[in-house]
């Protein structure tokens, strides 16, 4: 698969033979730790230290501790790429990232070519596992599993409605937003409107003044938490009740900052919430011991680590080819349950869940769909 005679993992290895001084095996998280969506940057910072911080206290990895780099790609293509190639420059051998889709999978073209194993927490878009080299995991769902499930709520409960399917234009957004339409008219329905929307302005209210005009009853956003937010309040502020629909980039408790009330019952898909697994229990009391709560995508990122550090003992090596083989062929006790890899690099794990913003926060919702319509 690699030829691993100039690669990190290479120097990393020797290393760990004995043909060098021993040092740390470096490691690293990637995603947006500046700019509008901090706050997942902050998730998988904290999930990566926390999960670096019990492997090292547990005897590290074969034998060696664990040094963390944290990258920022600000949820920008062409700086997730400038940071791939500062990691590989700095030695490291894994790197549990990128958040956006839009970052990982320029990012992950780096990765592949300098031989650097790569497990993203939260990137859903299929292109990544789809056109990604071996080297390429996710520990988190697909987008074409995630619109299945929103495409049949919306079939559901609202085919008879008015729907607004509306994206942000980025790989992540206008994946997911096609896939639910994908869904749709597979169901035979036919969105009353489809739209694109500029990340990042603060004024949507031609948009919703639009949707009210039309009369639609809901709209589906494919897109982040900071723009769908603006637009439920200003929905609100025109004193417009229509439904909100979303994703899994709305699993931060920044969400309701920005909505307040205006976000009481928004419906979003995610993953099933590693917090609540019995064997994610005493990390998830670490967590809370310093202050945090390991919302969204936090637990993800330490799963991920943890199975990278469980498949390099299970494979007795950092090798790069021994490590894809062995994410390939086991099975994995992580915070998220016991979990293993396809030979796509898709997590095999339960799929998505409904989630209700109420009071302030978000927990499972009583929406019931047949996914496999």
């Amino acid at each position: 698969m690699f030829n691993l005679k100039t690669t990190v993992a290479a120097v990393a290895l020797m290393a760990l033979a004995g043909g060098v001084a021993k040092a740390e095996i470096k490691i690293a998280t990637v995603g947006p730790i500046t700019g509008q969506y901090a706050s997942f940057g902050e998730q998988l910072k904290r999930g990566a230290e926390m999960a670096v911080k019990d492997i090292n206290a547990a005897g590290g990895v074969l034998g060696e501790k664990v040094k963390l780099i944290v990258g920022d790609d600000a949820c920008d293509p062409k700086q997730a790429v400038a940071v791939a190639n500062k990691l590989v420059a700095e030695g490291v051998v894994f790197v549990a990232g990128h958040f956006c889709s839009g970052s990982s999978i320029p990012a992950s073209k780096v990765y592949e070519e300098e031989g650097v194993l790569m497990i993203s927490p939260a990137s859903t878009n299929p292109k990544l596992t789809e056109e990604g080299g071996d080297n390429v995991f996710r520990v988190c769902g697909r987008d074409d599993q995630q619109g299945i499930v929103a495409g049949n709520y919306l079939a559901d409960y609202w085919g008879g409605k008015k729907i607004a399917i509306l994206h942000d234009k980025t790989a992540y957004g206008k994946g997911l937003a096609d896939e639910t339409l994908a869904q749709l008219k597979k169901r035979g329905i036919e969105p009353a409107m489809y739209e694109a929307y500029t990340a990042g302005e603060k004024d949507y209210s031609a948009l919703i003044s639009k949707m009210k005009a039309a009369g639609i009853d809901v709209m589906y956003i494919g897109g982040y938490h900071t723009e769908a937010g603006l637009m439920i309040r200003q929905a609100r502020q025109q004193g417009y009740n229509v439904q909100l629909v979303s994703g899994d980039a709305l699993v931060t408790d920044e969400y309701w900052k920005i909505t307040g009330k205006a976000g009481e019952g928004t419906l979003m898909t995610f993953s099933p919430d590693p917090r609540k697994n019995p064997e994610a229990a005493p990390v998830v009391a670490e967590f809370k011991a310093v202050g945090y709560e390991p919302e969204g995508y936090t637990l993800y990122t330490y799963g991920a680590i943890q199975a990278w550090a469980e498949a390099a003992k299970a494979a007795g090596s950092l090798d790069l080819d021994k490590m894809i083989a062995s994410l390939r062929s086991n099975k994995f006790k992580t915070v998220l349950g016991e979990i293993g890899f396809d030979e796509k690099g898709d997590v095999t794990a339960p799929g998505y869940l409904w989630y209700e913003w109420k009071d302030g926060t978000y927990d499972y919702a009583p929406v019931k769909v047949n996914t496999s319509r």
